[in-house]
């Protein structure tokens, strides 16, 4: 993905958003070592306790990326988890028009017992906290973990609610008219973060 302009571009009479380069495919990478490392750091009493969980989709990648970091680092392997966190959100209803049709369900795929370890909540973007927040009630239907916490990717701001991440790839100022997309391999082909203006 090469480097991009912000702003918009006029074609006739419509402007066409330019998305703005915001990480490189090796910026994720460093990233994701960054956050690797400040795990390890924070958890060094309990790391036999420690395990990931992706939130599905792009999480779930992400947490296997840090995992093995972790494991390329220290030699430890951490479990592996994912997390569908659909019937868990409080935002079904966008705009006072509730969304038609069911709600695509992926599986959740947590092959361990959550209960008593230090569990690292993966995510790609940060924005609202409602994500977050589904994550961690998901979470809690599993078991009762020692403790919770968030990674992130990219935290872009406008929280509408108390939740802050403990590790951050990248804090990015956005206004609400912005969207912040990520790609990944695994998900889309090929790395990069984009910031594109409504």
């Amino acid at each position: 993905m090469s480097s991009l302009n912000a702003g918009t571009r006029r074609h006739g009479h419509t402007r066409e958003a330019v998305p703005f380069e915001i990480l490189s495919g090796d910026g994720i990478s460093r990233s994701l070592r960054r956050i690797s490392h400040e795990i390890l750091e924070r958890n060094a009493a309990c790391l036999d306790r420690l395990a990931l969980v992706g939130i599905l989709t792009r999480g779930a990648p992400l947490a296997q990326r840090i995992a093995h970091n972790i494991q390329h680092f220290e030699g430890l392997q951490v479990p592996v988890g994912a997390l569908d966190i659909t019937l868990y959100r409080d935002d079904r209803e966008v705009s006072g028009v509730e969304q038609s049709g069911e709600p695509e369900l992926r599986a959740s795929n947590v092959p361990f017992d959550v209960a008593g370890k230090t569990i690292v909540l993966v995510d790609d973007v940060l924005y609202t906290g409602r994500t977050a927040r589904a994550a961690i009630e998901a979470l809690l239907d599993l078991g009762r973990p020692a403790a919770i916490r968030l990674a992130i990717l990219v935290d872009r701001g406008h929280r509408e609610l108390p939740i802050r991440a403990d590790h951050v790839g990248k804090n990015v100022p956005t206004s609400r008219r912005e969207t912040v997309q990520v790609s990944l391999v695994e998900t889309d082909g090929e790395d990069g973060v984009v910031r594109v203006a409504d």
